[in-house]
């Protein structure tokens, strides 16, 4: 195998976050202070919420103080309670997000080669006790919001999305964040695009809008007249004011990804055992999740976890998602110790795959040294 010295080598992170230009968000922070007003439905709220609308095409953007209370606030706008079926493969904050309004959590599982929801798995699923559907759109690819939409139709159910890795990706050419009753953003530092912290719900749906700003701020409506619970769930300008100053370089963040997918695509062609999760170039994309499937009974024996470890070792720091899924996770394990039995493919992906480096700080050199490294580790395994 060839030598990788970790001295030598910067150390590679997934999810490293994207900076957009600095002094446009300096300038965006000294107006704040200027107004002195930080807080509570500030001016950049406001606009970014106005520039994401019109970006995706939607009637209404609400920003929020991260995509989990985003989602908190949407299922409780929405209704839903009792038994809400989504997928156990997703990041624990969707499943928590019920979990805190003591509506039970029915883990489905998924289409493997989406990764996504399985229609015909949810609705097989529906009892009496079922009060909703939350479909996450993984990578970016469309989580079948058509397919879903019919089947909440017909047993008259809200249907909300977990957008989270979504923004400015497509689905029939139409832009993610106007599918359902509602979907929600995470705009975490690791995201594509980027608040610090932060999410927004949106919808074309004016009057759930309405109460859905109502929510996020107490459940005010007007200056001191609460019409119902909320909670607080506000953005801070300073927030907003990095949103508004990392959307003018979205587009740029989004050529790096597809430009460093590509190449991995082509370094990673031909690595028995190795499968780069694909992308429709007929949609728009975001690219930011690099994605590959380790098959250890093509690679010698080598799980993924082996080659993580490897990589790992080398500095090069790529993560397990979404393992063991949120069903081996705590609360829900020792709750429903079951439920894994009804969930084989999710499993399945969960034990194989892997997320690698990209973005702005990841260039041609660290994804070729990435890729050598694990051409290197199956090839030596093989023959071995």
């Amino acid at each position: 195998m060839a030598s990788h010295s970790k001295s030598s080598q910067k150390t590679l992170h997934v999810g490293c976050p994207n900076i957009g230009d600095r002094q446009r968000f300096f300038d965006l922070v000294s107006g704040v202070f200027d107004r002195r007003w930080l807080s509570n439905d500030g001016r950049l709220v406001k606009e970014l919420e106005t520039q994401i609308a019109r970006r995706l095409g939607v009637r209404n953007c609400i920003a929020v103080s991260s995509g989990t209370a985003g989602l908190d606030i949407a299922a409780r706008a929405l209704n839903m309670r009792g038994e809400v079926i989504l997928p156990s493969f997703t990041f624990i904050g969707t499943a928590h997000a019920l979990a805190w309004q003591h509506i039970k959590p029915v883990f489905c599982d998924i289409d493997p080669a989406t990764h996504n929801l399985d229609p015909a798995k949810v609705e097989a699923l529906i009892t009496g006790r079922t009060n909703g559907i939350i479909g996450v759109h993984l990578w970016g690819r469309a989580c079948a919001p058509d397919a879903l939409a019919a089947v909440a139709r017909r047993h008259g159910l809200p249907l909300l999305f977990d957008a989270a890795h979504a923004i400015d990706c497509t689905h029939g050419g139409r832009y993610i964040g106007s599918f359902g009753d509602a979907e929600v953003f995470s705009f975490h530092a690791t995201k594509v695009f980027n608040t610090a912290e932060g999410g927004a719900i949106t919808t074309n749906n004016d009057a759930l809008a309405e109460r859905l700003r109502q929510m996020r701020n107490f459940g005010f409506e007007g200056y001191d007249h609460v019409v119902e619970l909320g909670t607080n769930g506000k953005m801070s300008e300073l927030s907003a004011a990095l949103g508004l100053a990392n959307l003018e370089s979205l587009d740029r963040f989004i050529a790096v990804n597809r430009r460093n997918y590509q190449q991995y695509r082509q370094e990673l062609d031909g690595i028995p055992g190795v499968e780069l999760v694909p992308y429709d170039d007929a949609e728009r994309n975001n690219y930011q999740y690099v994605m590959v499937l380790i098959d250890a009974k093509a690679t010698g024996g080598l799980d993924r976890d082996g080659v993580m470890s490897s990589l790992h070792a080398c500095d090069i720091l790529a993560r397990r998602y979404f393992w063991p899924g949120c069903h081996r996770m705590e609360p829900y394990a020792s709750l429903y110790p079951e439920a894994g039995v009804g969930l084989r493919l999710t499993e399945r992906i969960a034990a194989r795959i892997m997320a690698l480096p990209n973005g702005e700080t990841v260039d041609e050199q660290d994804i070729k040294r990435i890729c050598s490294l694990i051409r290197s580790l199956v090839e030596n395994r093989i023959t071995s």
